[in-house]
């Protein structure tokens, strides 16, 4: 039996990258000039969530080490948008509000994603990317969008555990 303290933590390189891969991602020119995200600190960190929701969807069947390696992204993100705030001059006393504003926005964006794929439900996600990506309003990229969700989800769904594990990310262009 593994004590809880001696389970190994996912390897802070492969975190680093993996995560790295999901910014890079999300920063696509295409998402915001041709799909119509706000370019905003707000819209980066939704387009950042998304990524990171279909990543943590595909590591859920992994047990304990998806778990494990989906908690150690989702530190570093959390991580990186507190860096991000106080750069951008967020007083000391407001940063942890914020976060714990993004954290709780980020949970509810993984579970309501992972309610509607699992279901298939393209109404449901389509609602889920307007309410989250464009403040519920009617935009013209939200069909591109959607259609790029179903197609990332699909492309990580099929990478093998042991690529992820190894901080290889294949994810296509939108």
């Amino acid at each position: 039996m593994v004590l809880g303290f001696m389970k190994k933590r996912p390897d802070a390189r492969v975190v680093s990258a993996l995560y790295q891969a999901l910014v890079t991602q999300a920063r696509q020119p295409v998402l915001y000039a041709q799909w119509g995200v706000p370019d905003t600190v707000s819209g980066r960190f939704d387009m950042i969530s998304l990524h990171a929701a279909l990543l943590f969807r595909r590591l859920r069947g992994d047990g304990e080490t998806g778990l494990a390696l989906s908690q150690a992204i989702f530190d570093l993100f959390f991580k990186d948008m507190d860096r991000s705030l106080r750069e951008m001059g967020v007083g000391d006393l407001a940063v942890p509000k914020k976060i714990q504003k993004m954290g709780s926005v980020f949970y509810g964006l993984l579970a309501a994603i992972n309610e509607a794929m699992d279901k298939k439900d393209e109404a449901a996600l389509s609602e889920i990317l307007r309410r989250n990506l464009f403040d519920g309003a009617e935009v013209s990229g939200l069909g591109q969008i959607c259609a790029y969700v179903w197609r990332q989800d699909a492309a990580i769904a099929a990478l093998a555990y042991a690529d992820i594990a190894d901080g290889k990310l294949a994810l296509e262009n939108a």
